[in-house]
């Protein structure tokens, strides 16, 4: 568990002393950036090693220029349809298409040196994700032929997605079962149980499983193989095209095009989408970091426009802040930005080293990990997101998603926000001028009190467009104060604006702070979600829920509290490591209580919480049950283990990295795995009754932050029955812990 006053040191000192962590994440992260970095250039039609060229480039001159922390740079398939743009517009020159990366990233340093990184904040997240969406429609369209074998008879994207399906029948089998394999490894990959099976991620099996079909059906010589009475042609065009010296990549940009409406088209889209994704990447990565550092966005915009400038000037692609291969980074135990250069450096070398078996990899692998990135980004997960955010975030994700697929990204993007804007004032039911009169100039103040604390009473429309006015009065309030973020005379408060004054809470109780948010009971939403758009129409309950009856009735027959709406203080929870790169989304539906045989106060509540974040977010619903003890203990985790998952700790143990920082003790038990800090504390609380009692139980996720316990089992709400066997085990668990029964705090809630 990282300690709040270690933070890995910055520079030199922290290459120095945290280099073997940084040298370990490194290590995955470039297996991720490999295969995608080839495929991200292979569907922009560019040379496959335009992607490498630019992952290496991401790392190794971005890295030394950027203001993050532990994200990753390099290609993103969020560009693939900018560039696809780019070159239909550009008479298909790569070159000209190159002079437009080396504009548009000059334009992200300036940016940069301006400090403009914190308007990104005012770009509304439900447009942004209706691009993404529709990129990944773009993607899918243009890849799912590759897969096939099949070629795509319609110049749009509808057409070529129609072209799929009717060309199904034709499709070369020889290229399908790369296909089918590779997407089935990436559906399934995180479902195996065996870790060793992780120790390579997913896209760098889809290339290993290719491999032998590559060599069973001959792709090295054309010619045809019959099959169920069809011939079907393999050969050399079915591989990607590698050369044996990476300088025979190397092209050059033409600026010849400069003076044409067409090339600052896609300089202005490159430098949108890029500049946005970059920032929000960078954000998102920021609430998975455990130490709670916070990226200088406008330094970011430097490095990465620096590293793109160069990357076009080579022939490689845009670089940005990716948060795939960012989330990787964290859960390998990165610390500090060094593993982005090691990354980098360790792709050089794999280019080298690995020339010829890449040029044995097929198109048809590429397309599987394609085509699976598409879907991803627009699967019916992102659109259920979107309605689980507000049924008005649907309808902003999906305007932009058909705005775009039927004119280009640039009209995606104003189209959204217009729809956007509209739908605002129809809710706050004010007119064009007292509307953005409201946005502009609503009245928001800060009010200091005597105690030292501080009321910030937002008023009028509070919308993606009045972001930065709220930042820049939230600035106005001392670090490591009491705040209280009123909103009760808000006409409108849409999600961008909730998603920043949760960052803000985030941030400032990170420094020592305590951010509260009132003032919504009277606000509607369309969604029970935290950060969903609200408008004021007066007091108002949303309606109880059958569970929500049975947990109030298992309260009140046992003296305790249940309180059923979303409780924004979730920090203690922030204190166990399971959580701290898990960002909480919510928790609502808390049940307290006291264990009056051990003296502990005691807490279960449901929590929402995502793992990894933006296109490699997984949202997650479990109940949780924290206990409060009255003493210190050692801080540990215990999770059942199986046979591989011991021999993944042991790989990960010899190299020097185990989760969380905490120490394996193999010998205490086969039966599950536990890790802690101290062995002598770990060995007087594991007595042999214990260790009898946890290997005869269901083995649950339990976790000691020192001064708590957290339990839980399920990955799901539990239901009544589930709430009470919880509490059961809790209290024979704290029997067979056999801790002293001293007075703890008659505060009931957690801390």
């Amino acid at each position: 568990m990282p300690e709040r006053d270690k933070i890995p040191a910055p520079g030199l000192k922290g290459l120095t002393e945290n280099w073997r962590n940084d040298l370990t994440a490194a290590i995955s992260v470039a297996f991720v950036a490999l295969p995608l970095g080839l495929g991200i250039a292979v569907a922009s039609d560019l040379d496959p090693m335009a992607g490498i060229i630019s992952a290496i480039i991401g790392g190794v001159v971005t890295t030394f220029f950027r203001g993050g922390h532990l994200t990753i740079n390099g290609p993103t398939a969020g560009l693939i349809a900018v560039v696809l743009s780019g070159l239909a517009s550009m008479e298909g020159n790569i070159n000209y298409v190159m002079a437009a990366i080396v504009v548009a990233g000059g334009i992200q340093v300036l940016l940069g040196v301006l400090k403009t990184g914190r308007y990104a904040k005012m770009f509304p997240s439900s447009v942004l994700h209706g691009i993404l969406a529709a990129i990944g429609v773009i993607i899918f369209a243009k890849q799912i032929h590759f897969a096939l074998g099949t070629t795509a008879q319609s110049d749009d994207i509808i057409g070529t997605l129609a072209d799929a399906f009717y060309q199904l029948p034709q499709a070369n089998p020889f290229v399908l079962v790369i296909s089918v394999v590779g997407v089935l490894l990436l559906v399934f990959y995180k479902k195996i149980p065996f870790r060793f099976i992780q120790l390579l991620p997913g896209p760098m099996w889809v290339l290993l499983f290719s491999l032998p079909f590559v060599f069973l059906f001959d792709f090295f010589n054309d010619h045809s193989i019959t099959f169920l009475g069809r011939d079907y042609t393999v050969g050399p065009s079915l591989l990607i095209k590698i050369p044996d010296n990476l300088i025979e990549s190397i092209i050059h940009p033409d600026f010849a095009m400069i003076g044409t409406g067409a090339f600052w088209v896609t300089v202005i889209l490159l430098t949108l989408v890029a500049s946005v994704e970059t920032l929000a990447s960078a954000r998102a990565v920021d609430k998975l970091d455990p130490y709670k550092r916070v990226t200088d966005l406008n330094k970011d915009l430097i490095g990465v426009g620096l590293g793109t400038m160069v990357s076009g000037a080579l022939g490689g692609l845009p670089i940005i802040a990716v948060i795939l291969r960012s989330t990787v980074n964290v859960q390998n135990n990165a610390k500090t930005k060094w593993s982005n250069l090691y990354h980098g450096l360790l792709l050089l070398v794999f280019v080298l080293i690995l020339a010829p078996a890449l040029q044995k990899i097929p198109l048809a692998a590429l397309a599987a990990i394609l085509v699976h990135t598409g879907f991803k980004l627009a699967s019916p997960k992102v659109i259920y997101q979107a309605y689980d955010q507000g049924v008005e975030q649907l309808l902003f994700l999906v305007s932009t998603l058909v705005i775009t697929l039927f004119t280009n990204l640039l009209f995606g993007i104003i189209g959204g926000i217009l729809i956007t804007l509209i739908l605002h004032m129809l809710l706050a039911k004010v007119g064009f001028m007292p509307f953005f009169k409201m946005t502009f100039k609503p009245g928001s103040k800060i009010y200091p009190r005597e105690d030292g604390s501080f009321d910030v009473k937002l008023r009028g429309i509070a919308n993606f467009l009045s972001v930065m006015k709220i930042n820049k009065l939230l600035e106005e309030v001392p670090e490591a104060s009491t705040v209280r973020i009123d909103m009760s005379k808000t006409k409108l408060v849409d999600l961008s604006v909730m998603e920043n004054v949760i960052e803000y809470k985030r941030i400032h109780d990170g420094l020592g702070g305590n951010v509260s948010i009132t003032g919504l009971d009277h606000h509607w939403s369309s969604s029970s979600h935290n950060r969903a758009l609200k408008i004021i129409v007066g007091p108002r309950r949303r309606p109880i829920t059958k569970r929500q009856i049975q947990l109030q009735k298992l309260a009140n027959q046992n003296g305790w509290s249940f309180e059923r709406e979303v409780d924004w203080d979730t920090s203690y929870l922030r204190n166990f490591f399971f959580f701290e790169t898990r960002p909480i989304e919510k928790k609502a539906n808390s049940l307290r209580g006291r264990d009056e045989k051990h003296a502990v106060n005691w807490e279960i509540a449901d929590i929402v919480f995502d793992e990894g974040a933006m296109l490699s977010l997984e949202v997650f619903h479990t109940t949780v049950q924290v206990v409060r003890l009255n003493q210190q203990i050692p801080r540990f985790s215990v999770e059942k283990e199986g046979l591989f998952d011991k021999i993944f700790d042991r790989v990960r143990a010899f190299s020097g990295v185990t989760d969380h920082d905490l120490k394996l003790f193999p010998q205490l038990s086969r039966k599950f795995l536990l890790m802690g800090e101290d062995d002598q504390d770990i060995h007087r609380l594991f007595t042999p009754d214990l260790i009898r009692f946890l290997e005869q139980s269901e083995i649950q996720h339990i976790e000691s932050n020192g001064e708590a316990l957290m339990i839980f089992k399920y990955m799901h709400i539990a239901p009544l029955a589930e709430v009470q066997n919880m509490l059961d085990f809790s209290v024979e668990l704290l029997d067979h812990m056999n801790l002293g029964n001293g007075q703890s705090d008659e505060n009931t809630t957690p801390q």
